[in-house]
């Protein structure tokens, strides 16, 4: 008789959460979403954890450190610069294209105080929850990169790394200067002008 092995075990799916489980993550994920609005990303997660209405023991019980709750927050806007990025893979206009997705990215970045260095630091962790977003992110510029580059439009020595990199600088300056509207689209647009041969 053959013994299973552990790499022969099918893994175990997640139970599903029970309803004031599932209700208490949600609970917790809108308030958290209004806090990194209102206060960026180092907001209070005690305060995230009473205005949910719950213990901070079941705001740990969900997201065990405030990079998972980030990244629970932030899948959303993931989800969408995702889509974009494959849309914007059959654009005619290759450079356009990434320059278009590197706007959003810059847009994003930008949408939560602290959002950009997060992301710039867990670009680098690949242990951090962060980085389920930013890996994803990673390799769908990658793709437009690619494919600018391919058009000859942009440097062959230029990394979606680097790339990454720049566009978080770029929110995290913007973020510095909230009165200059304009900032990080003239930060952009310099930026640009160096990735051309």
């Amino acid at each position: 008789m053959a013994t299973s092995t552990a790499a022969d075990r099918v893994p175990e799916q997640p139970r599903p959460l029970r309803a004031d489980a599932r209700r208490n993550r949600e609970r917790l994920l809108r308030e958290a979403r209004l806090a990194f609005a209102e206060h960026g990303t180092d907001a209070s997660l005690e305060e995230v954890a009473r205005r949910a209405g719950v213990g901070i023991g079941t705001l740990y019980r969900h997201f065990p450190n405030r990079h998972a709750l980030m990244n629970a927050v932030f899948q959303e806007a993931l989800h969408a610069l995702l889509t974009r990025s494959q849309e914007l893979a059959e654009a005619e206009q290759p450079c356009a294209a990434l320059v278009e997705w590197l706007r959003a990215i810059v847009t994003h970045a930008g949408e939560y105080r602290g959002l950009a260095k997060e992301l710039m630091s867990a670009s680098h962790d690949t242990t951090s929850a962060l980085s389920q977003c930013s890996t994803p992110l990673g390799s769908a510029g990658a793709a437009l990169l690619r494919r600018a580059q391919r058009s000859g439009a942009v440097r062959e020595d230029v990394s979606i790394g680097d790339l990454m990199q720049l566009t978080n600088a770029i929110a995290l300056a913007a973020e510095e200067c909230p009165a200059d509207a304009q900032l990080a689209d003239r930060l952009l647009t310099l930026t640009l002008r160096g990735l051309k041969p």
